[in-house]
């Protein structure tokens, strides 16, 4: 199969990065599965989907159609069965992915491809527990998918070479820049050095050497970024933030790792989930980082 016989594409979990990965399909002419095991996660993912869309459409980046291009599902197996690709967007956990892709393998057709979202674990973790790790390989996208448009092609060891090409092939089909890496990396390339980033600012606060704020101002200061990296992991989500630092705790055991996840844990506990939810370190849809005066310190 090359990238043209793709015609149907399930995604697997329907928050942020689901939603979008779904968008960017439809406004390439695919159709859409869009999959979560909630219905009321669906709910929710469906109308932040609404919400890209009605943007794009206003920008003329969008046709009125792309949004009727995805179905929103709640029956896996009935999708599955129809599916020529997979991308798969569920928590940062692989064990987890592992039960999710062993189920679709009992219920994809032989020919359909699995692909991983996954923002820094490795393919090969569980690549086994497919059921078909010939057909697999990480395809990972970044938000947002339409203008941030790099998306990365890592296969593990046991990934056929021809996957590996219809898969870049069918990155760049959906307006997507492939960057196919040569060995397996934590991270990707962007999210290596972005994770660095973010890790450093973790340590700051959690620390007790700057505010959240003070950070995102000293970046924004010299970067003259339009956010921080506060500000980025509120647009990540900080349950997702949470899962990728509490598993690299928890693998490295390093206690500054660990006090950067009871950093964001905290926020989590007080409902606080990023800008999804309207709360994260900052409030939304009027973030403080957004405001005159906030790199000079007026705006707290």
């Amino acid at each position: 199969m090359n990238a043209a016989d793709i015609k149907q594409v399930l995604i697997i979990g329907a928050g942020t990065m689901g939603g979008q990965i779904a968008l960017q399909c439809a406004m390439h002419g695919l159709d859409v599965a869009l999959y979560d095991v909630s219905a009321d996660a669906l709910a929710r993912g469906m109308e932040r989907v609404r919400g890209y869309a009605s943007y794009l459409v206003a920008q003329g980046r969008a046709d009125d159609d792309a949004l009727g291009r995805i179905r929103p599902v709640t029956d896996m197996a009935a999708a599955a069965a129809e599916a020529d690709l997979v991308s798969e967007s569920v928590p940062e956990d692989p064990a987890l992915k592992g039960r999710v892709f062993a189920e679709l393998n009992d219920l994809c057709p032989p020919h359909t491809i699995f692909t991983t979202n996954s923002s820094t674990l490795l393919p090969s973790m569980f690549a086994a527990a497919t059921g078909r790790p010939d057909r697999f390989v990480a395809l990972h996208f970044h938000l947002p998918v339409w203008d941030a448009n790099v998306a990365d092609v890592m296969p593990h060891p046991a990934t056929a070479p021809e996957v590996v090409e219809t898969v870049a092939q069918f990155a760049r089909r959906i307006g997507q820049i492939p960057i196919v890496s040569a060995k397996e990396q934590p991270g990707y390339v962007f999210n290596t050095m972005l994770n660095a980033l973010l890790g450093a600012a973790l340590d700051l606060a959690a620390g007790g050497v700057a505010s959240f704020a003070d950070v995102d101002r000293a970046w924004m200061g010299v970067m003259k970024t339009p956010t921080g990296p506060f500000g980025i992991m509120d647009a990540v989500g900080l349950d997702t933030v949470w899962k990728i630092t509490d598993f690299w705790a928890g693998v490295s055991g390093d206690p500054r790792s660990r006090a950067g996840a009871d950093f964001v844990k905290g926020y989590l506990e007080r409902g606080r989930v990023g800008q999804k939810g309207g709360a994260g370190f900052y409030d939304y849809p009027d973030p403080a980082f957004r405001r005159p005066g906030f790199i000079d310190g007026e705006t707290s």
